[in-house]
Protein backbone atom coordinates (compact mmCIF):
# COMPACT_ATOMS: atom_id res chain seq x y z
CA UNK A 1 0.00 0.00 0.00
CA UNK A 2 1.42 3.34 -1.09
CA UNK A 3 0.89 6.41 1.09
CA UNK A 4 2.08 10.00 0.66
CA UNK A 5 3.78 11.51 3.69
CA UNK A 6 1.13 14.27 4.18
CA UNK A 7 -1.52 11.52 4.47
CA UNK A 8 0.19 9.84 7.41
CA UNK A 9 -1.58 11.77 10.18
CA UNK A 10 -5.02 10.93 8.80
CA UNK A 11 -3.99 7.32 8.26
CA UNK A 12 -2.88 6.94 11.91
CA UNK A 13 -6.23 8.24 13.12
CA UNK A 14 -7.83 5.22 11.43
CA UNK A 15 -5.45 2.73 13.04
CA UNK A 16 -1.91 1.43 13.03
CA UNK A 17 -0.69 -1.28 10.66
CA UNK A 18 2.05 -3.76 11.59
CA UNK A 19 4.56 -2.87 8.84
CA UNK A 20 5.74 0.48 7.47
CA UNK A 21 8.49 1.35 5.00
CA UNK A 22 9.73 4.95 4.82
CA UNK A 23 11.91 6.05 1.91
CA UNK A 24 13.11 9.45 0.74
CA UNK A 25 16.09 11.81 0.58
CA UNK A 26 15.13 14.31 3.29
CA UNK A 27 16.36 13.08 6.71
CA UNK A 28 14.28 15.56 8.72
CA UNK A 29 10.99 14.48 7.14
CA UNK A 30 11.88 10.79 7.39
CA UNK A 31 12.66 11.32 11.08
CA UNK A 32 9.38 13.16 11.70
CA UNK A 33 7.33 10.47 9.95
CA UNK A 34 9.08 7.76 11.95
CA UNK A 35 8.52 9.75 15.16
CA UNK A 36 4.80 9.95 14.37
CA UNK A 37 4.64 6.18 13.91
CA UNK A 38 6.55 5.54 17.15
CA UNK A 39 4.30 7.93 19.08
CA UNK A 40 1.17 6.20 17.77
CA UNK A 41 2.70 2.84 18.66
CA UNK A 42 3.49 3.91 22.23
CA UNK A 43 -0.12 4.97 22.70
CA UNK A 44 -1.15 1.45 21.72
CA UNK A 45 1.20 -0.30 24.14
CA UNK A 46 4.35 -0.85 22.11
CA UNK A 47 6.82 -0.34 24.95
CA UNK A 48 9.97 -2.07 23.67
CA UNK A 49 12.11 -1.02 20.73
CA UNK A 50 14.98 -2.75 18.89
CA UNK A 51 16.97 -0.96 16.19
CA UNK A 52 19.08 -2.65 13.50
CA UNK A 53 21.33 -0.73 11.10
CA UNK A 54 22.29 -2.67 7.99
CA UNK A 55 26.01 -2.02 7.49
CA UNK A 56 27.80 -3.93 4.76
CA UNK A 57 27.35 -7.27 3.06
CA UNK A 58 28.04 -9.29 6.20
CA UNK A 59 25.12 -7.97 8.23
CA UNK A 60 23.40 -10.63 10.35
CA UNK A 61 19.83 -10.74 9.06
CA UNK A 62 18.96 -13.70 11.28
CA UNK A 63 18.81 -11.36 14.29
CA UNK A 64 16.29 -9.15 12.47
CA UNK A 65 14.10 -12.13 11.58
CA UNK A 66 14.28 -13.43 15.14
CA UNK A 67 13.15 -10.07 16.55
CA UNK A 68 10.41 -9.72 13.97
CA UNK A 69 8.92 -13.10 14.84
CA UNK A 70 9.43 -13.46 18.56
CA UNK A 71 7.12 -12.44 21.36
CA UNK A 72 8.39 -10.21 24.15
CA UNK A 73 9.48 -12.02 27.32
CA UNK A 74 6.96 -9.94 29.25
CA UNK A 75 4.19 -10.05 26.67
CA UNK A 76 4.69 -6.40 25.71
CA UNK A 77 4.29 -5.15 22.20
CA UNK A 78 7.53 -4.09 20.56
CA UNK A 79 8.90 -2.00 17.70
CA UNK A 80 11.52 -3.53 15.38
CA UNK A 81 13.26 -0.85 13.35
CA UNK A 82 15.47 -1.75 10.38
CA UNK A 83 17.59 1.05 8.92
CA UNK A 84 19.17 0.54 5.49
CA UNK A 85 21.33 3.65 4.87
CA UNK A 86 22.50 2.46 1.44
CA UNK A 87 19.04 1.42 0.24
CA UNK A 88 20.70 -1.81 -0.98
CA UNK A 89 20.06 -4.78 1.35
CA UNK A 90 21.88 -7.21 -0.94
CA UNK A 91 20.81 -10.70 -2.00
CA UNK A 92 20.59 -12.13 1.52
CA UNK A 93 18.85 -9.00 2.77
CA UNK A 94 16.33 -9.13 -0.05
CA UNK A 95 15.29 -12.65 0.96
CA UNK A 96 15.21 -11.68 4.63
CA UNK A 97 13.04 -8.61 4.02
CA UNK A 98 10.56 -10.70 2.07
CA UNK A 99 10.32 -13.11 5.00
CA UNK A 100 10.09 -10.22 7.44
CA UNK A 101 7.20 -8.72 5.46
CA UNK A 102 5.30 -12.02 5.56
CA UNK A 103 5.92 -12.38 9.31
CA UNK A 104 4.85 -8.80 10.06
CA UNK A 105 1.57 -9.17 8.21
CA UNK A 106 0.22 -11.63 10.76
CA UNK A 107 1.84 -10.34 13.96
CA UNK A 108 0.10 -7.44 15.70
CA UNK A 109 2.45 -7.69 18.68
CA UNK A 110 5.36 -6.32 16.60
CA UNK A 111 5.45 -3.05 14.69
CA UNK A 112 8.13 -3.25 11.99
CA UNK A 113 9.63 -0.06 10.55
CA UNK A 114 12.00 -0.16 7.55
CA UNK A 115 13.84 3.12 6.88
CA UNK A 116 15.59 3.73 3.54
CA UNK A 117 17.01 6.67 1.61
CA UNK A 118 15.62 7.70 -1.76
CA UNK A 119 15.26 4.58 -3.89
CA UNK A 120 15.80 4.39 -7.64
CA UNK A 121 13.29 2.96 -10.09
CA UNK A 122 14.93 -0.44 -10.32
CA UNK A 123 14.93 -0.86 -6.53
CA UNK A 124 11.28 0.12 -6.31
CA UNK A 125 10.49 -2.72 -8.71
CA UNK A 126 12.57 -5.24 -6.74
CA UNK A 127 11.15 -8.25 -4.96
CA UNK A 128 11.98 -7.07 -1.43
CA UNK A 129 10.31 -3.69 -1.89
CA UNK A 130 7.29 -5.31 -3.54
CA UNK A 131 6.95 -7.61 -0.50
CA UNK A 132 7.10 -4.69 1.93
CA UNK A 133 4.56 -2.80 -0.16
CA UNK A 134 2.26 -5.80 -0.51
CA UNK A 135 2.20 -6.68 3.19
CA UNK A 136 2.40 -3.20 4.70
CA UNK A 137 2.39 0.53 4.05
CA UNK A 138 5.11 2.24 2.00
CA UNK A 139 5.49 5.97 2.53
CA UNK A 140 7.49 8.05 0.06
CA UNK A 141 8.86 11.14 1.79
CA UNK A 142 9.56 13.79 -0.85
CA UNK A 143 11.92 16.69 -0.30
CA UNK A 144 10.41 20.17 -0.11
CA UNK A 145 10.62 21.85 -3.52
CA UNK A 146 12.48 25.16 -3.55
CA UNK A 147 9.35 27.03 -4.67
CA UNK A 148 7.38 25.52 -1.79
CA UNK A 149 10.01 26.31 0.86
CA UNK A 150 8.64 29.75 1.92
CA UNK A 151 5.19 28.25 2.49
CA UNK A 152 6.72 25.31 4.38
CA UNK A 153 8.49 27.80 6.66
CA UNK A 154 5.25 29.71 7.21
CA UNK A 155 3.47 26.49 8.18
CA UNK A 156 6.23 25.62 10.66
CA UNK A 157 6.02 29.08 12.19
CA UNK A 158 2.23 28.70 12.53
CA UNK A 159 2.71 25.51 14.54
CA UNK A 160 4.46 27.61 17.20
CA UNK A 161 1.92 30.47 16.95
CA UNK A 162 4.21 32.76 14.98
CA UNK A 163 3.71 34.41 11.62
CA UNK A 164 5.18 37.02 9.30
CA UNK A 165 3.43 40.17 8.11
CA UNK A 166 0.70 39.82 5.53
CA UNK A 167 1.17 40.77 1.90
CA UNK A 168 4.38 41.57 0.09
CA UNK A 169 6.34 42.40 3.25
CA UNK A 170 5.70 38.96 4.69
CA UNK A 171 6.58 37.23 1.43
CA UNK A 172 9.87 39.14 1.40
CA UNK A 173 10.60 37.85 4.89
CA UNK A 174 9.80 34.25 3.96
CA UNK A 175 11.87 34.52 0.78
CA UNK A 176 14.84 35.82 2.77
CA UNK A 177 14.45 32.92 5.21
CA UNK A 178 14.26 30.41 2.33
CA UNK A 179 17.37 31.85 0.68
CA UNK A 180 19.34 31.44 3.90
CA UNK A 181 18.41 27.79 4.48
CA UNK A 182 18.01 26.45 0.93
CA UNK A 183 19.04 22.83 0.56
CA UNK A 184 19.28 22.28 4.32
CA UNK A 185 15.84 21.45 5.67
CA UNK A 186 17.10 20.30 9.05
CA UNK A 187 18.78 23.69 9.54
CA UNK A 188 15.55 25.39 8.43
CA UNK A 189 13.67 23.47 11.12
CA UNK A 190 16.24 24.46 13.72
CA UNK A 191 16.11 28.12 12.70
CA UNK A 192 12.30 28.09 13.02
CA UNK A 193 12.64 26.63 16.52
CA UNK A 194 15.20 29.31 17.38
CA UNK A 195 12.65 32.01 16.54
CA UNK A 196 10.26 30.46 19.07
CA UNK A 197 12.94 30.74 21.73
CA UNK A 198 13.87 34.32 20.87
CA UNK A 199 10.46 35.90 20.31
CA UNK A 200 6.93 35.48 21.70
CA UNK A 201 3.94 34.24 19.76
CA UNK A 202 2.61 36.66 17.19
CA UNK A 203 3.96 38.51 14.19
CA UNK A 204 7.66 38.51 13.37
CA UNK A 205 9.26 41.47 11.61
CA UNK A 206 11.79 41.17 8.82
CA UNK A 207 14.44 42.63 11.13
CA UNK A 208 13.78 39.97 13.78
CA UNK A 209 14.08 37.16 11.23
CA UNK A 210 17.15 38.71 9.62
CA UNK A 211 18.98 39.03 12.93
CA UNK A 212 18.13 35.49 14.04
CA UNK A 213 18.45 33.31 10.96
CA UNK A 214 21.95 32.17 10.06
CA UNK A 215 23.16 31.58 6.52
CA UNK A 216 23.11 27.77 6.58
CA UNK A 217 22.13 27.08 2.97
CA UNK A 218 23.62 24.10 1.19
CA UNK A 219 23.79 23.89 -2.56
CA UNK A 220 24.73 21.28 -5.13
CA UNK A 221 25.86 21.56 -8.72
CA UNK A 222 22.77 19.92 -10.18
CA UNK A 223 20.39 22.30 -8.39
CA UNK A 224 22.56 25.12 -9.72
CA UNK A 225 22.13 23.84 -13.28
CA UNK A 226 18.33 23.74 -12.81
CA UNK A 227 18.36 27.32 -11.51
CA UNK A 228 20.29 28.35 -14.64
CA UNK A 229 17.68 26.76 -16.93
CA UNK A 230 14.91 28.39 -14.87
CA UNK A 231 16.47 31.80 -15.53
CA UNK A 232 16.88 32.56 -11.81
CA UNK A 233 19.97 34.70 -12.28
CA UNK A 234 20.18 36.18 -8.78
CA UNK A 235 19.77 32.73 -7.25
CA UNK A 236 22.43 31.37 -9.60
CA UNK A 237 24.93 33.95 -8.38
CA UNK A 238 24.10 33.16 -4.76
CA UNK A 239 24.46 29.43 -5.34
CA UNK A 240 27.81 29.84 -7.07
CA UNK A 241 29.07 31.89 -4.14
CA UNK A 242 27.78 29.23 -1.76
CA UNK A 243 29.39 26.36 -3.68
CA UNK A 244 32.70 28.21 -3.72
CA UNK A 245 32.49 28.89 0.03
CA UNK A 246 31.70 25.22 0.68
CA UNK A 247 34.83 24.15 -1.20
CA UNK A 248 33.09 22.52 -4.15
CA UNK A 249 35.49 21.67 -6.99
CA UNK A 250 35.05 24.09 -9.94
CA UNK A 251 35.44 21.19 -12.37
CA UNK A 252 32.30 19.52 -10.96
CA UNK A 253 30.27 22.72 -11.23
CA UNK A 254 31.48 23.18 -14.80
CA UNK A 255 30.54 19.60 -15.65
CA UNK A 256 26.94 20.12 -14.46
CA UNK A 257 26.59 23.37 -16.42
CA UNK A 258 28.22 22.09 -19.61
CA UNK A 259 26.24 18.83 -19.54
CA UNK A 260 22.99 20.82 -19.63
CA UNK A 261 24.32 22.99 -22.45
CA UNK A 262 25.21 19.85 -24.43
CA UNK A 263 21.72 18.46 -23.76
CA UNK A 264 20.14 21.69 -24.99
CA UNK A 265 22.21 21.49 -28.17
CA UNK A 266 21.34 17.84 -28.82
CA UNK A 267 17.61 18.41 -28.34
CA UNK A 268 17.74 21.54 -30.52
CA UNK A 269 19.42 19.49 -33.25
CA UNK A 270 16.70 16.83 -32.98
CA UNK A 271 13.98 19.47 -33.20
CA UNK A 272 15.59 21.00 -36.27
CA UNK A 273 15.65 17.53 -37.82
CA UNK A 274 11.88 17.30 -37.41
CA UNK A 275 11.58 15.36 -34.16
CA UNK A 276 8.59 16.29 -31.95
CA UNK A 277 9.60 17.85 -28.63
CA UNK A 278 8.45 14.89 -26.43
CA UNK A 279 10.40 12.41 -28.60
CA UNK A 280 13.52 14.60 -28.68
CA UNK A 281 13.50 14.94 -24.89
CA UNK A 282 12.90 11.25 -24.31
CA UNK A 283 15.69 10.24 -26.70
CA UNK A 284 18.07 12.48 -24.75
CA UNK A 285 16.97 11.06 -21.38
CA UNK A 286 15.42 14.30 -20.14
CA UNK A 287 12.70 13.79 -17.51
CA UNK A 288 11.01 15.43 -14.55
CA UNK A 289 11.56 19.06 -13.69
CA UNK A 290 14.33 19.46 -16.27
CA UNK A 291 11.94 18.30 -19.00
CA UNK A 292 9.54 21.14 -18.15
CA UNK A 293 12.38 23.67 -18.11
CA UNK A 294 13.69 22.62 -21.52
CA UNK A 295 10.20 22.71 -23.02
CA UNK A 296 9.98 26.37 -22.02
CA UNK A 297 13.40 27.62 -23.10
CA UNK A 298 14.25 25.58 -26.22
CA UNK A 299 11.76 27.14 -28.67
CA UNK A 300 13.52 30.50 -28.25
CA UNK A 301 17.09 29.23 -28.50
CA UNK A 302 18.73 28.98 -31.92
CA UNK A 303 21.32 26.46 -32.97
CA UNK A 304 23.80 29.33 -33.38
CA UNK A 305 23.28 30.49 -29.78
CA UNK A 306 23.77 26.99 -28.45
CA UNK A 307 26.88 26.51 -30.57
CA UNK A 308 28.33 29.65 -28.98
CA UNK A 309 27.47 28.36 -25.49
CA UNK A 310 29.21 25.07 -26.29
CA UNK A 311 32.29 27.01 -27.35
CA UNK A 312 32.14 29.12 -24.18
CA UNK A 313 31.80 25.97 -22.07
CA UNK A 314 34.89 24.59 -23.81
CA UNK A 315 36.78 27.78 -22.95
CA UNK A 316 35.72 27.60 -19.30
CA UNK A 317 36.77 23.95 -19.21
CA UNK A 318 40.29 25.08 -20.00
CA UNK A 319 40.17 27.85 -17.40
CA UNK A 320 39.13 25.54 -14.56
CA UNK A 321 42.05 23.32 -15.55
CA UNK A 322 44.53 26.18 -15.32
CA UNK A 323 44.66 27.67 -18.83
CA UNK A 324 44.57 31.42 -19.46
CA UNK A 325 42.23 32.69 -22.16
CA UNK A 326 42.20 36.30 -23.42
CA UNK A 327 38.90 38.18 -22.83
CA UNK A 328 37.86 35.66 -20.17
CA UNK A 329 38.45 35.88 -16.38
CA UNK A 330 41.57 34.06 -15.23
CA UNK A 331 39.96 32.73 -12.03
CA UNK A 332 37.81 29.57 -12.45
CA UNK A 333 34.94 30.79 -10.28
CA UNK A 334 34.79 34.13 -12.11
CA UNK A 335 34.63 32.28 -15.42
CA UNK A 336 31.87 30.01 -14.09
CA UNK A 337 29.93 33.09 -12.95
CA UNK A 338 30.17 34.57 -16.44
CA UNK A 339 29.08 31.37 -18.20
CA UNK A 340 26.20 30.65 -15.82
CA UNK A 341 24.95 34.25 -15.85
CA UNK A 342 25.04 34.37 -19.64
CA UNK A 343 22.97 31.21 -20.01
CA UNK A 344 20.62 32.05 -17.14
CA UNK A 345 19.86 35.53 -18.46
CA UNK A 346 18.98 34.10 -21.89
CA UNK A 347 16.76 31.43 -20.30
CA UNK A 348 15.02 34.07 -18.16
CA UNK A 349 13.83 35.81 -21.34
CA UNK A 350 12.15 32.56 -22.42
CA UNK A 351 10.07 32.10 -19.24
Amino acid sequence: MQLAAPQLAGHLQRGLRSLYTLHGDEPLLIQEAADALRAAARQQGYTERTVFTVAGAHFDWSAVLASGGEMSLFGDRQIVEVRIPSGKPGKEGSVALQKLAEMAAGNDSVLTLVLCPKLDGATLKGAWFAALDGHGVCIKVDAVDRKALPQWIAQRLALQQQRVASGEAGQRTLQFFADRVEGNLLAAHQEVQKLALLYPAGELSFEQVESAVLNVARYDSFKLAEAVLAGQTARVQRMLDGLQAEGEAPVLVHWALSEDIRTLARVRQALDAGRPMPMALRENRVWGNKEKLLERVLPGLSAATLAQWLQDAHVVDGIVKGLKVPTWPAEPWDALHRLATQVSAACARRH
